[in-house]
């Protein structure tokens, strides 16, 4: 295989759109607390670089670890890991060296800052997908616990402590992931069940699933406001946030009381623009 095909292989295994939204959350957790979207540039640069490694790495650890049952679905099996256009040992060794990298390097630019990150590479690929995605549906919460971490470690190097406004943020993208993976699991059912994953349709059904996201909706949106408001974020950017979370609230009843596959696509799909619409404004209007 070429150099620009191994690239790009590589560059499959880090989920880019995924990291991408992740790193997002911690730049925006990041700036705010730094009004007017400032802060020395060799900071920043640290933050999307450390964070980048550390998110990107676990990603492709969970690769690596999933192999297997990435063969068994069809929505994954053309990935770089089953289709063999990457051995397991190589995506190891990019994985660990990559997560060493940025959690080494988060922790000397400071330590609580490196520790929360540490903490989400931790949950990320040991708690998560090694010890529970394969035994419970409730793994996600604590996947969410992992994405909640980036968002937490730009508010930590930006404000050198965990404040409330950090957990709020945190808690935003933690109360969230359920809205947006209980509607993958339920649009890719037949997949998981054929990997043998557990989820929470698989266990309980299609209505609790939808309850699960209209709960975690409210919640989400409750910790986004909250979290906007304590900021301090202008008012145009507060009321545009507002105007998202009721869009996500009405969404996500629907779904529960009119239940349809194209209204379960369409919340996925709002949902993650949500989130990345939501962080944006807070960052912009901080």
């Amino acid at each position: 295989m070429g150099l620009v095909a191994r690239l790009k292989a590589y560059w499959q295994m880090t989920k880019s759109l995924q990291t991408a939204l992740l790193l997002l959350t911690g730049i925006a957790g990041y700036f705010s607390a730094h009004p007017g979207m400032y802060g020395p540039l060799y900071e920043i640069f640290m933050l999307v670089a450390t964070l980048y490694l550390s998110i990107a790495g676990s990603t492709v650890l969970n690769m690596w670890y999933d192999r297997d049952i990435d063969a068994r679905m069809n929505r994954t099996c053309w990935r770089p890991l089953p289709s063999g256009r990457v051995s397991p040992r190589e995506a190891l060794v990019v994985g660990l060296v990559m997560v060493v990298a940025g959690v080494v390097w988060a922790l000397s630019v400071a330590p609580l800052y490196g520790s929360v990150i540490l903490a989400g590479a931790f949950f990320d690929v040991v708690v998560y997908t090694i010890w529970l995605k394969r035994r419970t549906p409730w793994s996600i919460l604590w996947g969410g616990i992992s994405g909640a971490m980036p968002v937490l470690a730009g508010r930590v190097l930006g404000v050198g402590e965990i404040d409330l406004i950090g957990v709020l943020l945190a808690l935003a993208v933690l109360f969230w992931i359920p809205t947006h993976i209980v509607t993958f699991a339920m649009r890719y059912d037949e997949d998981y069940r054929a990997a043998g994953v557990p989820t929470i349709p698989q266990a309980y059904g299609f209505r609790f699933a939808y309850f699960t996201i209209a709960v975690s909706a409210v919640l989400a949106s409750l910790a986004m406001v909250s979290a906007a408001w304590l900021i301090g974020v202008r008012t145009g950017a507060l009321q545009a946030l507002l105007v998202l979370s009721v869009g996500l609230l009405l969404l996500a009843l629907s779904s529960a009381f009119h239940p349809s596959e194209r209204l379960n696509f369409a919340l996925f799909k709002y949902a993650s623009l949500y989130m990345l619409g939501g962080m944006l404004l807070i960052a912009w209007g901080a």
